[in-house]
This record gives C-alpha cells, structure tokens and sequence, in this order.
C-alpha cells in the first residue's frame, strides 16, 4: 500500500510541477485524451496510473455535448462501479506490461452500456499515442482507440476532485 501511494503521488508531483522524467513517457502514466472518429472533437480524458506495476485509468475529464447531463452515473454497470459518477470512474483496469511497450491483461468499461471488454495496450515508441484495445475473448474481435498524450501543464484543468484522486486522497469518493 505504501509503494502505491508514493508511486501515485511521485506521478502527481511531476504532472504538478509540469516536469516528465523519461521513464514517465516510456509508460502510459500521464494524461491522454480521446477524440470522436467522426468529428474528430475531444471527447474525454483519461488519467492513467501505476499500481505496484499494474495500470489502471479513469476518466479525468468529460467533453459534454449540449443539453447532456454532467452528473451522469454508470446506472448500467454490473459491477462495483454500478451507479458511480462518470467522472473519475476507473475505466481501465488490471493493464500488466507484456514487453515492447504492450500492456494487457487488464479490462476497459464501457460505461454507455455497463459492458467490461478485455483489454491490451500499446504505447508507440515516441510515448505519445497509446492504442487501446477492447475485445471479446480474442483481440481479433475488438476495435482500438487512439489517445493522445496530453502536455502536463493539461492537469490545471482537471477538476479537484481527480486530483485528489490522482494524489491518493480518494475520501469522499
């Protein structure tokens, strides 16, 4: 428990202070957002963090379209995150390093309809694309996302409450 919040906090400090050690851009720690395939228009943010060499993400920051609701809850999720908020709902879970810059392992939620995928990751060699794949059984049967790493100076924007969550402090959650 000790390592998870130093390694948590040690992320926090560096997203923080603006500063990203090399190591930092050779994982998927950090910030990274998602862009909608047809109007290419940001449609949320994930913060990705290390667990004792495990990874998991939530989601950071939401891009609302007009009239949707910003208090929205995953009311279909069939698992402990079932009526939890969307925002700073863990969507990635259990991403274990696989060699070359992969990640699997791990499962991602989609919170739209409450179903949990398998999941694998691959982060590109510069460190600033991660590709994220949801599947069925086998990864043959999924389909990727790309996100974008985001600069940290990015984390200002993040409401209080993720960061808090990225720091260790989850009371009140």
């Amino acid at each position: 428990m000790r390592a998870k919040i130093v390694t948590v906090l040690a992320a926090f400090l560096a997203l923080a202070a603006g500063k990203t050690s090399v190591s930092a851009d050779l994982t998927p720690v950090g910030l990274w957002q998602s862009v909608d395939q047809q109007t290419k228009q940001p449609n949320g943010w994930f913060l990705i963090t290390d667990h004792d060499g495990v990874y998991d993400g939530i989601l950071a920051k939401m891009f609302l379209q007009p009239g949707q609701d910003p208090n929205v809850v995953c009311s279909r999720c069939k698992d402990d995150r079932h009526n939890k908020p969307w925002l700073g709902l863990e969507i990635i879970r259990g991403m274990k390093p696989a060699g070359d810059n992969s990640y699997e392992g791990g499962t991602i939620l989609d919170p739209r309809d409450g179903n949990v995928y398998d999941a694998e990751m691959k982060l590109s060699p510069d460190g600033q694309t991660l590709t994220v794949r949801g599947y069925l059984g086998i990864s043959l049967l999924g389909r990727n996302q790309y996100w974008t790493r985001l600069p940290d100076s990015d984390y200002a924007q993040l409401d209080p409450s993720i960061k808090a969550l990225a720091a260790g402090n989850t009371s009140g959650q």
